[in-house]
């Protein structure tokens, strides 16, 4: 397309064209425009730049925008070069019309302005403040310090910065500005107050011309030393080349902050292109470096080329109809026809540019990463910040920690991580104020000597404070400052020891809330809460039945009924084949009766036969020898062990009653009493437990107390030293323990939380302990409660299963047999149901004779008639040899007193038969043995018919 087809457009451009900046972002700008249209030949608008110089001066960057919009009538401006010359231009362009493309205006104040026609080709400044709130959460700084130049540029990120560090409670505790124009004693001044502060991470924002001078004497007084953290923002690390050698030594060890911009080859190439370019422009700037400012000029020049095209510009006159005649310079420009056109048309731009993707949302250029560099002889990159994965090593991966981070060398050539802070003032030892108390010495005790007033403190909170403070992981001087008259006596409260300016306090001083308002607390190292103690007595009276007491009632009905059932048991499978279980049937009774009872003493005579028995007798003995055992320990322990109870455990009977209770001198308890409404004048104050335990012994009524209110730590002392006197009731009133004091926001407290941590949870909190209360316990365990209680069924009911169980199997297994071998009596169907059930009975209690222990009994003779044979009735078949029945010296069968039974053998005889014949009798037998039996059948007497 030929020269006289294409339409000029006018731009403005407004830089410091004598600053390294200012020409490193023109000559950018130039090849923009080239390779633009080098690229679009084929577009109809050239872009002619109209450049004014700004001369590193607001008012004269004002002037130079005003003589563009009057006199040349520009359609779009590029600059100003900083946010303090963009502020006022922005205005003017908003009245005009005309869009205002700045690549280095950063101050988010700018955005606050409401003008749609103001484009931020750069990064927001608060844009950073992600990134750096990640460095400080990751390395677990509690306290930072901003330090930015006084003006606009300054000013407007703090806001941001200070409520981003707040939600990571991250603590701002001071501000320092410097003016612009400070002078290095100025500057001096400024640091030795953050010198003597605690605070050791600073965070800078300023340009290169005043940071560089902040860390010359930052190095002179001691703040690039071990331990210090300096962080800057990128308005110093994008411009970190163009200082001199010596600057950069002095900033050895920081941290920075610049936009990420991707390696590409365009951008390689372009590097080269400009470098030969610039070196020709400016010979004598032979070590100028390419920085973001004018890859930024590049890509907003391409924007505004593209925009113009699109917008497709034919007039370019300003409408000037509401100008009056006499109106001044800032009102007689007019307003562009094209503004609109152009506001749209940038709003809507999207492309590739070298510094990335570059997009418009709301005028403001979209932020992408943040590379994280370290000042080691140059800048070194050590990770990457991206809003979407926060810290990386590299851009791929995902963490959030700073392991992931590339080793950084600190200020003082440290690789350890620095804490963040200092003890100020040159180590200047920490001043650790202590209570000063009569009694309870073992917590904390303070001893003057009168001679050389050395002061000595020692205790249980004094040896924990010691241990915490050998667990940080870096050395902390401190001195003990007694809080104390001259004359050795406590100077006041604890409230008042707390409010003290005091750089710790550490003795028996309890978290509570009020106290929190004006000191941070660390986690507490003790047990939490107040409890009410008081006397205990034994409450176990005794009497003539005690030794009923071991059991319960249902208990002994179980055993009592067990033991009948087992003596029971053994009777009916001993009687058949044992003498000891034979004989006239109370004899019998009492012999089950005092055979399963003696069981209890193991005392028992009689021999067991029966295999079955001895199988009962053996898991019943089982079950006695566990039932004696227990009962026996029982009532031991009802005679022998005190049953301590508290004499009192209601809080509202005390009151009720108007018993004195007591309570520390000093102690925040009296706030407790008072709110349950304890009549304070029956409040009573002592020092220590021994005067504590002198007012229990004269009682509420002779001026003593009934009752005691104190923190868990003092009762369990008390008790410790008083063993079996006292006790602990609720209600237990929560409190947070002891703990040691700080001042508001200081960085020890977490440090020291973390410690007290690893004390508590090893066996170093243990041996502090025994080493200041064991020795002084009068008991092994003061808070044992020993108590007997009755031993119930519930406990010994399976025992009682088994033995049952055992019983009735063997009860089962018994008549199993029995009714097998004498079935034959119980089919019988000749003779009457009630006929056989009574013989079958008689043969049940009758001896077993051929059981082994009646085989070696003989000498059987009958009278009158030879071996006695079976009836001939065949009703009455022969029984087995089994069958038996008791006779002493001479027995009739089925006889009573003599007189021989008869039995019908016939449904149908005669009514009157027993008249006309009499029965035949079965001769008697006799015994030539008392104890020996017939092992015949029996002869069944016959009535005839």
């Amino acid at each position: 397309m030929s020269q006289n087809t294409t339409v000029p457009v006018n731009v403005g451009l407004v830089l410091d064209i004598n600053g390294e900046v200012g020409k490193v972002a023109l000559s950018c700008i130039n090849i923009s425009l080239s390779d633009f249209y080098n690229s679009n030949s084929h577009y109809k608008t050239r872009l002619i730049l109209n450049t004014r110089d700004s001369k590193r001066d607001v008012v004269a960057a004002a002037a130079a925008a005003l003589d563009l919009l009057k006199n040349v009538q520009v359609q779009a401006m590029l600059g100003p070069e900083n946010s303090m010359q963009t502020n006022f231009i922005i205005q003017l362009g908003n009245k005009s019309q005309v869009p205002i493309l700045s690549f280095s205006a950063t101050s988010p104040s700018l955005t606050s302005i409401r003008s749609p026609y103001f484009f931020r080709g750069a990064l927001n400044d608060s844009s950073q403040v992600g990134a750096i709130t990640a460095i400080i959460k990751a390395f677990g700084w509690r306290e930072a310090v901003p330090i930015y130049v006084d003006n606009q540029y300054g000013e407007a990120m703090i806001p941001s910065l200070t409520d981003a560090l707040q939600a990571i409670d991250t603590r701002v505790p001071y501000r320092s500005v410097i003016s612009p124009l400070a002078t290095d004693d100025q500057i001096e001044k400024e640091l030795y107050k953050l010198f003597t502060m605690q605070t050791r991470v600073f965070i800078l924002h300023m340009l290169p011309s005043l940071g560089s001078r902040i860390f010359e004497k930052a190095n002179e007084i001691g703040l690039m030393n071990k331990g210090c953290v300096w962080i800057m923002t990128d308005g110093m690390t994008n411009l970190l080349r163009t200082l001199e050698p010596s600057m950069i030594d002095s900033m050895q060890g920081v941290i920075g902050l610049r936009p990420y911009v991707p390696k590409t080859k365009a951008l390689e190439n372009f590097r080269v292109r400009w470098k030969r370019k610039f070196l020709q422009e400016n010979p004598s700037l032979f070590d100028a470096e390419l920085n973001i400012f004018g890859l930024l000029a590049y890509d907003a020049t391409s924007a505004l080329a593209v925009a113009i095209e699109k917008a497709g510009i034919t007039s370019f006159g300003f409408d000037k109809t509401n100008v009056s005649s006499n109106a001044t310079d800032l009102e007689a420009f007019g307003i562009s026809q094209n503004g609109p056109k152009l506001l749209q048309a940038l709003s809507s731009i999207r492309f590739r540019g070298l510094t990335g993707d570059y997009i418009f949302v709301d005028g403001q250029l979209q932020s992408s990463a943040f590379e994280i560099i370290n000042v080691n002889n140059g800048a070194r990159g050590v990770g990457f910040w991206s809003p979407e994965k926060g810290l990386t090593q590299k851009l791929s991966s995902n963490s959030t920690t700073k392991s992931k981070l590339r080793p950084i060398i600190w200020p003082g050539d440290s690789t350890s991580d620095p804490k963040g802070w200092e003890i100020p003032t040159n180590g200047k030892k920490l001043r650790v104020g202590v209570p000063v108390k009569k009694g309870f010495s073992d917590f904390v005790k303070v001893t003057i000597d009168p001679k050389t007033q050395e002061t000595s403190v020692v205790g249980y909170c004094i040896d924990v404070f010691k241990a915490v403070i050998e667990e940080l992981p870096y050395a902390v001087a401190y001195d003990f400052v007694p809080y104390a008259q001259p004359d050795g006596t406590s100077s006041g409260s604890y409230n008042d020891l707390i409010y003290q300016e005091f750089d710790a306090v550490v003795g028996d001083t309890t978290i509570v809330f009020n106290r929190s308002n004006y000191v941070d607390f660390t986690l507490p190292y003790t047990e939490s809460g107040v409890s009410m103690i008081v006397p205990i007595k034994d409450s176990k009276k005794r009497n003539a039945w005690v030794f009923l007491q071991p059991l319960t009632w249902d208990l002994w009905v179980t055993s009592g009924c067990f033991f009948i059932f087992i003596g029971f048991v053994v009777w009916v499978l001993e009687h058949r084949v044992n003498e000891d279980f034979r004989g006239p049937a109370r004899h019998q009774v009492g012999t089950s009766f005092w055979f399963s009872f003696s069981t209890m003493v193991f005392s028992q005579r009689e021999r067991v036969i029966s295999n079955l028995a001895r199988f009962v007798v053996i898991v019943w003995c089982f079950v006695v020898l566990i039932l004696i055992q227990s009962y026996t320990a029982s009532l031991t322990s009802l005679l022998t062990v005190e049953q301590l109870q508290p004499t009192i455990t209601d809080v509202n009977l005390l009151i009720k009653r108007g018993d004195n209770v007591g309570y520390q001198q000093g102690s925040f308890v009296l706030g407790i009493l008072k709110q349950l409404r304890f009549d304070e004048r029956k409040l009573v104050v002592y020092n220590s437990h021994e005067e504590c335990d002198e007012l229990f012994q004269k009682g509420s009524a002779n001026g003593g107390i009934a009752a005691a209110f104190d923190e868990i730590p003092y009762a369990k002392l008390l008790i410790g030293q008083h063993c079996s006197k006292y006790t602990m009731v609720e209600p237990t009133f929560k409190t947070a323990g002891f703990g040691f004091a700080f001042p508001l926001h200081s960085p020890l407290v977490h440090d020291v939380s973390k410690a007290i941590l690893n004390v508590t949870e090893g066996d170093k909190m243990k041996e502090i302990e025994d080493a200041w209360f064991k020795k002084r316990s009068s008991c092994p365990d003061a808070g044992t409660v020993v108590s007997a209680r009755s031993l119930g069924l519930n406990s010994f009911w399976g025992l009682f299963l088994i033995a049952g169980t055992a019983a009735i199997l063997a009860l089962i297994i018994f008549l199993a047999v029995f009714v097998h071998q004498h079935w034959n009596v119980l089919k019988n169907s000749e003779s009457s149901l009630l006929s056989r059930i009574r013989i079958f009975l008689r043969i049940f209690v009758s001896r077993d004779l051929s059981a082994h222990t009646f085989k070696d009994k003989g000498g059987i003779q009958v009278h009158g008639m030879g071996p006695t044979e079976a009836s001939p009735d065949s009703r009455y078949p022969a029984s087995p040899s089994s069958y038996s029945q008791h006779a002493d010296s001479h027995f009739l069968f089925y006889g009573e007193q003599g007189t021989p039974r008869t039995e019908s053998g016939n449904s149908n005889h005669n009514p009157n038969s027993q008249a006309q014949a009499p029965p035949e009798i079965v001769p008697a037998v006799e015994l030539t043995n008392p104890d020996q039996e017939i092992a015949r059948s029996p002869q069944v007497v016959r009535e005839n018919n």
